[in-house]
Parts: structure tokens; sequence; C-alpha cells
């Protein structure tokens, strides 16, 4: 009796059955990629701990493997596939960042929805598409909890505001004037100020680049990769 093929079978077994249990499916596509997928999905976790039955990402675990893409030499670009209600305003941001600051090219892709601190994200890297019927709530930032209605506290929330809108307008085509024009609209989301803005509407704001799916996605970020590849091979030795 040969233990070692019994071994690699029972192990293909296994791994056929967490398949099955994880993904819905017995057999995974493998293939060796030069484009990294990173997924942002349900809420933005940041520093405060969400109930276990939230859909969440954290952002701690974000922020490694995009060092990792970027210092991948195998990796040449980027995919962000967004399907977010928000969160964590300063994790939010501090994802957008990183994402902006990339010295690979990058493309995201609104699916669904990239609401609330999902704006500045959807908008951070080089070139942005939103599906058909995706949405994009903006709204001003919101917090939970007990708050002691004093200056310093309208002050900071100002102030965060701020910086939220500063990202979001340098980044993207959308002008300030526009962009408050959305947040503090009224009448269009329910109990609330803000808008509601589907993806054809995103994309005659500025905010988006253009409507569109994952092929769009995946033919943008070629693009892009074929023109990093031209200007490396072309640019003089020192």
């Amino acid at each position: 009796m040969d233990y070692r093929s019994e071994a690699a079978e029972e192990e293909v077994r296994n791994q056929a059955a967490e398949n099955v249990q994880q993904l819905g499916q017995v057999s995974v596509p493998g293939m060796e990629s030069n484009i990294f997928c990173l997924t942002i999905i349900g809420q933005v976790e940041g520093h405060m701990i969400l109930p276990p039955q939230n859909k969440t990402t954290k952002y701690e675990h974000l922020i490694p493997m995009l060092i990792a893409a970027e210092q991948n030499a195998k990796i040449e670009g980027i995919l962000i596939i967004l399907n977010t209600v928000g969160g964590d305003v300063e994790a939010g941001l501090a994802i957008a960042e990183m994402i902006a600051t990339l010295s690979k090219p990058t493309c995201t892709l609104v699916l669904g929805g990239g609401h609330s601190i999902g704006v500045p994200i959807a908008v951070s890297a080089n070139y942005s598409i939103i599906a058909e019927s995706a949405t994009m709530t903006i709204h001003p930032i919101r917090m939970t909890g007990l708050v002691i209605g004093v200056a310093q506290t309208f002050e900071y929330l100002d102030k965060m505001q701020e910086r939220v809108n500063r990202f979001i307008v340098r980044h993207s085509r959308i002008s300030e004037e526009k962009l408050k024009d959305l947040m503090y609209r009224t009448g269009d989301v329910p109990r609330d100020i803000g808008a509601t803005v589907p993806g054809p509407e995103a994309v005659e704001f500025g905010l988006i680049h253009r409507v569109g799916g994952i092929s769009d996605a995946l033919t943008e970020l070629n693009r892009m990769i074929q023109d990093q590849r031209t200007m490396q091979q072309g640019a003089p030795i020192q």
C-alpha cells in the first residue's frame, strides 16, 4: 500500500471540500497573472471592530496586500473591485491614499455601489469605471454614538470633511461646487441630506471616467501596463 498516494488523494479531497464550502465550486481556475485583483466589499472596517454579522473589509488587511503588490515585480497592474456601503472615514481615506500613490497602473471598478467613503476610494486609481446599474451615495461625514456638542467637535468634522472633499476633487474631474451641491442636496436621500448618483450620472458629473464592466476595466488596465512598458523601455540610461 502506497501511503504517500493515499495522503495525496486525501489532500485533494479536503481541498475540494474546502472549495465547495468557501466558494461553492469544486475546482478553482488557476493561472499566473500580471494583474493583482483587490476587492473592497461590505463595510470598510477601521479602528472599531464591527459586529460579526456585518460583511466587512478590514483596512489593516488591505495595507500589506497593497505593499506586497507594489513590491512584486511580476505584478504590473492592480484592479480594485468595489461594492461597499462605506465605513470608517480615516481607514477609507488611508486606503484611497495608498492606491493613489502606487507606482503601478491602477483601475477601479464600481459594481453595485461605491457609497460614502467608497467615493474617494473609487476615484483614487489612474482610471475608474462604474457599472451602469451601480450607484454612488455622496453625503457629509456622520458620527455615531455619544458626541459632545461643542465647537471643537464641529470644527473637527469640518476639517475631516475638507480632507475628503479635497481628495475627491484632486483625483477626479468633478468641481468642488458640484460635489458640495450633491453632498448637501435635500429630498434625494430619505430622512437625510446627500445624493444617490447612478453610474451614467457619475460619469457625467466627472466623478468616474466611464461606464463599463470587467472586460472594459481589464482592457484599460492592460493599455496602461503596455504604456508603462513602453516608457520604461524608452527611458534614457543614466
